[in-house]
């Protein structure tokens, strides 16, 4: 039987100008006297704005250390790096942390400093230790998202779902958070900030512009491996690495066996290491599924297959909801649907003008096609969240009104001002909710070479827009982001992705998922015998988008004992879109699948507005 944390803790390691040769004039001498003292006025103000932009981001920095207690009392530094486990309590003593020094390159280990990556490691105790199982793994996604971050945010709620007799455990992966070293493209915020300042916008949006963007992907791309600054990350961050680390971390804790829960890029994570390792496997949830040959191979495209169907579901549950509830409501579905294409033109020829005001932003800021397209496909991803309030922009919009717009999108609130980032180097740990930069370079790692042209690029954003007229252009940024590299991963997984694993996994899917279609799921399943998925009949991104108790309820049966859904097993979620969400207060699964789906995990920042 499984001990509880039978691992040792770590106390710790408690005037005037120089002669001229020759003067023509008085006059002449007075115009460079002029220019001089312009310039150098210039030059004062510059410094001064330097100056105080300094101050600026450093009083920030401290207000927001002051904020967070658990920040200011306590720091991942704090930690010595080791090859084993040494927990130590962190966060207010509320998790237990570590550092795990690992190879960079697991196929050819080095002691090299320079050659070695820091894992961040956190753990959420177990508080029913009568019948203790033992510790249950997750990532949040990605690539690029922190499971520091992630476990500190909802660790709780997904405990409570797997019942609180197992530990939960995530990382920060290779290249993100606190784990290091930590991939950075830029150096600063305020470079990166300035960076996305340049979009190009959505690549249809205006003749020539997906020209443009492939320049700019190029051009990103070129940057980032240059930034690189000698270190071999870029090498060795592919998902076979990772879960090599993750394999490592499983035995540092004493495990001989994997439980683990996977969202969106979690399933890749978690599928090849069900391929590499099966005879690990005890429990492996797979929720929110991207097709391992279509992330690996590019062999085909699914990730889009639905997202038209999600589209679809907010025609029809706008319309069911009627007047009194959906602010974009029309007859008929299809009268929605034409409201909308109606909408898009007319932003096309005319963005709407949000003027400067007092709470407002302090500069007119427009609102684009592209804007709209971007909030189209994020609103995708939660549908229960955001269709209601995303009716409501759109009527706004459609009178003109871009403020309801304004302030969900590109308020200060929203989009932090570039103090409010910590500009911390890439070989100091930091606390981060995800790493953008950190996303390219592991789907590229996985990704065979990327040898398109621009022409060929033309090509697949054509066949995106036919596959999903509603996010296809805004997708292709998954394409463009491998467009110029140059850099290849010394180890690679590229299949076969099977395996007869310990104990069957359990696939969870969405009838209708924006990015992780359903056949998707069942794809993936096909290459593990014993396999279940099982479908919640919901909209959007894994089925955290839509709360529903009998899917938490399979997955706590399936982690306490390991039964498995019939196969064929739909689960309906507890409400629908534009519905009053009443959880049932005295039910603990209802309670904890409502506050779930109300939290961002951030699926959809990439989108970039």
């Amino acid at each position: 039987m499984t001990q509880p944390h039978s691992l040792l803790y770590d106390k710790g390691d408690d005037g005037p100008y120089p002669p001229r040769k020759q003067i023509y004039t008085s006059q002449w001498q007075f115009r460079k006297l002029a220019s001089s003292l312009v310039l150098g006025l210039v030059l004062l103000l510059v410094v001064l704005y330097r100056l105080d932009r300094t101050f600026k981001i450093t009083d920030c920095l401290e207000e927001s250390k002051l904020k967070d207690p658990a920040l200011a009392d306590w720091r991942w530094s704090d930690i010595k790096p080791s090859r084993s486990l040494q927990w130590r309590r962190c966060y207010n003593d509320t998790y237990d942390c570590a550092r795990l020094d690992v190879p960079m390159d697991w196929l050819n280990p080095s002691d090299d400093g320079r050659e070695r990556v820091v894992l961040a490691v956190i753990r959420l105790r177990a508080t029913e230790l009568d019948d203790y199982k033992g510790p249950i793994f997750f990532n949040p996604g990605g690539p690029g998202g922190s499971g520091v971050f992630a476990l500190m945010d909802r660790g709780a709620l997904l405990q409570t779902i797997t019942g609180k007799n197992h530990d939960i455990i995530s990382f920060d992966p290779r290249g993100i958070g606190a784990s290091l070293p930590r991939v950075d493209c830029w150096g600063s915020p305020e470079k990166s900030r300035l960076w996305a300042l340049q979009d190009v916008g959505v690549v249809d949006a205006h003749p020539g512009v997906i020209y443009d963007a492939f320049a700019r992907a190029t051009a990103l791309s070129q940057i980032c491996e240059k930034n690189a600054n000698g270190s071999s990350l870029l090498e060795n961050i592919s998902t076979a690495s990772h879960a090599r680390d993750l394999l490592e971390i499983l035995r540092q804790a004493g495990q001989e066996k994997l439980k683990y829960w996977g969202f969106s890029y979690g399933t890749i994570l978690g599928g090849v290491f069900a391929a590499m390792y099966p005879d690990k496997v005890e429990r492996l949830v797979s929720d929110g599924n991207v097709d391992y040959r279509e992330w690996h191979l590019q062999s085909h495209i699914n990730f889009l297959r639905d997202a038209d169907k999600v589209m679809e579901a907010f025609y029809y549950y706008c319309h069911k909801a009627g007047p009194s509830s959906c602010d974009f409501y029309a007859l008929t579905p299809a009268a929605i649907e034409e409201r909308l294409t109606s909408l898009l033109k007319k932003i096309r020829e005319h963005p709407v003008i949000v003027q400067a005001s007092e709470l407002g932003p302090d500069m007119p800021q427009l609102i684009t096609w592209s804007h709209l397209k971007r909030l189209i496909s994020a609103s995708l991803y939660q549908p229960i969240h955001m269709f209601k309030n995303f009716a409501r922009i759109l009527k706004a919009l459609e009178d003109g009104n871009g403020e309801p717009f304004y302030q969900l999108v590109l308020s200060e609130k929203s989009t932090p001002p570039i103090c409010s980032i910590e500009a911390i180097p890439p070989n100091v740990p930091r606390l981060e909710e995800d790493n953008g930069d950190a996303f390219p370079a592991i789907l590229c790692a996985d990704s065979p070479p990327m040898e398109d042209t621009a022409e060929d690029f033309v090509e697949f954003v054509e066949e995106l827009e036919g596959i999903s007229s509603a996010a296809g252009a805004v997708n292709a940024l998954f394409r463009l982001a491998c467009v110029g590299r140059t850099v290849r991963p010394k180890w690679r997984y590229p299949g076969p992705f099977e395996g007869n694993t310990s104990h069957p996994i359990l696939y969870v899917a969405n009838v209708a998922d924006n990015v992780a279609p359903l056949i998707s799921a069942r794809n993936n399943s096909q290459g593990f015998p014993g396999s279940v998925v099982l479908v919640q009949n919901s909209y959007g991104h894994t089925s955290l988008s839509a709360a529903s108790t009998c899917t938490a309820g399979y997955i706590r049966a399936y982690f306490q004992n390991g039964t498995l859904p019939k196969p064929g097993t739909t689960c309906e979620p507890d409400y629908y879109p534009f519905e009053d969400i009443r959880p049932n207060i005295e039910d603990e699964l209802s309670m904890v699948s409502y506050e779930l789906s109300q939290k961002s995990w951030r699926f959809e920042r990439r989108l970039v507005f």
